[in-house]
């Protein structure tokens, strides 16, 4: 018999991802969900009246909801002779619920349980990831507010700009998750139903079975949402609900892709420069070659993954754009890889993010080093202003500091020698006036302009972030800090 190890495994659900979102997407979950349907479905059609649907059909149904590995051995039996997944599993309940077997799926089509199931499921996934995505939030939210007055070098082009503090840094971070976090939030309460809607969405059978009663077929989905946790359902459904809902789905989830990259990218960069590293246990091994290195495999981890949950919504484009007229099963295997992978990979995101903002490390030094190394260039405007107050020529003032700059660069970058700029200024005779003000000038909070009020504005008590995070302080406080699987 083959263990797990000698047949392939996804390394999402191996590797990556929490159980509980595996669980979530898990055959058993997915097809006890359909048997949930078949059940909601058979107790709303009996109260409006269908006499042939028994209460011990129903009771029978509601013994054997959770689908057992005996189950599944059936239906796979009768998968294979069928061809037909759906009909299988309806064999299979009707095997476990005798009593219900000649009204199960009554006036129903394969996609009542499948869409229906899709829906329920991206909804748990999609409110798994909004309490994860606001932990994050609120971990780098207090690293920014920590760390809000310390100066650094931005970096514009990649080249040193203005300075900026740590933490007005860690909030832009901040933002755009929180960005992510809406827009998720967005797309979840916005979910509908398809509900009960017959093969190509006019409810034709359901008519018939209630004896062409439109008003019964409207209380049939309002008794369906209701079961199942929906506000309603979709207006329009042919035989799916649009499979535009994916890919506005797909969109607002992919969405935490980019924002993860940028994140880890950045931090990936402040790890080379020896600025801020993530995490690095005790025992960890950088390189199995190069002992010494430290290298950021929890940024790196992240952004691969969320270099895969990028690709997904242009196939779920191209499964919206793909559905001929009423519906094509083309959309059906691809949407089983896609659904639960999209998921799981923003669920792996969310675990690696995590991990990664619950254990930032800073270097000062290394950091301020940094910043005095730049910063004799980055106060040489003040230093025209202030010969400007004197009285001296602001084209005379702009070029010698211009002629001295190039003397200094050309020092650090062709003789590998520090930023010597101020000594030149000491040592030449034109900026003698301000010669008492360079010191004073040299003090790097003096060009962090309102970094700090910014990230105290949106990180801090009462800002943006507090509020949006309130539905899920009880999640945050209770969370415990997330491991890496491996």
């Amino acid at each position: 018999m083959a263990s797990n190890y000698d047949v392939y495994q996804t390394s999402l659900t191996s590797r990556y991802c929490s159980l509980e979102m595996s669980k979530l997407f898990s055959q058993r979950s997915r097809h006890s969900t359909w048997r949930k349907l078949w059940l909601g479905l058979a107790e709303s059609e009996k109260e409006l009246g269908i006499d042939t649907i028994t209460d011990e059909a129903l009771e029978q149904m509601r013994a054997r909801l959770e689908v057992t590995d005996e189950d599944f051995e059936i239906a796979r039996v009768e998968e294979k002779r069928r061809r037909h997944d759906v009909m299988a599993h309806v064999h299979a309940f009707g095997v476990a619920a005798p009593a219900a077997a000649g009204i199960l799926h009554l006036g129903a089509t394969s996609c009542f349980v499948t869409d229906n199931t899709e829906l329920i499921l991206m909804q748990g996934a999609l409110d798994l990831l909004t309490k994860k995505i606001a932990k994050v939030i609120s971990q780098l939210s207090s690293f920014a507010m920590e760390w809000k007055a310390e100066p650094t070098l931005a970096y514009t082009h990649l080249q040193a700009a203005q300075l900026i503090t740590v933490g007005k840094r860690a909030a832009a971070w901040v933002q755009d998750l929180m960005l992510d976090l809406h827009s998720i939030e967005q797309v979840r309460n916005e979910l509908k139903f398809r509900g009960a809607q017959g093969t190509t969405g006019t409810q034709a059978s359901f008519l018939s079975i209630f004896d062409e009663d439109v008003s019964k077929c409207q209380k049939l989905n309002e008794l369906l949402c209701k079961k199942f946790g929906f506000p309603a359902c979709y207006d329009v459904s042919t035989q799916t609900y649009t499979r535009k809902v994916d890919l506005i789905i797909a969109n607002a989830v992919a969405g935490l892709g980019s924002t993860a990259q940028k994140i880890t990218g950045d931090i990936r960069h402040l790890a080379h420069w020896k600025e801020i590293e993530e995490p690095f246990e005790s025992s960890q091994i950088g390189s199995s070659a190069m002992a010494y290195k430290r290298n950021p495999m929890r940024s790196e981890r992240v952004y691969s993954l969320a270099r895969e949950l990028l690709s997904k919504p242009a196939t779920f484009a191209n499964t919206h754009a793909d559905q001929w007229c009423e519906r094509t099963l083309d959309d059906s295997a691809v949407r089983r890889i896609d659904i639960p992978e999209m998921m799981l990979l923003a669920d792996a995101i969310c675990i690696g993010l995590d991990n990664i903002s619950n254990g930032l490390v800073v270097y000062p030094k290394s950091i301020a080093a940094h910043v005095q190394a730049e910063l004799p260039f980055m106060i040489t405007e003040s230093i025209i202003m202030k010969l400007c107050a004197q009285g001296v020529s602001r084209q005379d003032a702009h070029e010698e500091i211009r002629v001295l700059s190039h003397q200094a660069g050309s020092v650090v970058k062709n003789e590998g020698k520090p930023n010597d700029l101020i000594t030149r200024i000491k040592n030449n005779d034109f900026f003698k006036p301000i010669w008492g003000d360079l010191d004073e000038m040299l003090k790097a909070d003096l060009y962090i302009g309102n970094s700090v009020k910014i990230v105290e504005d949106y990180c801090g008590p009462g800002g943006a972030v507090e509020k949006a995070l309130a539905p899920y302080s009880a999640y945050i406080k209770s969370s415990s800090s997330v491991e890496l699987n491996v």
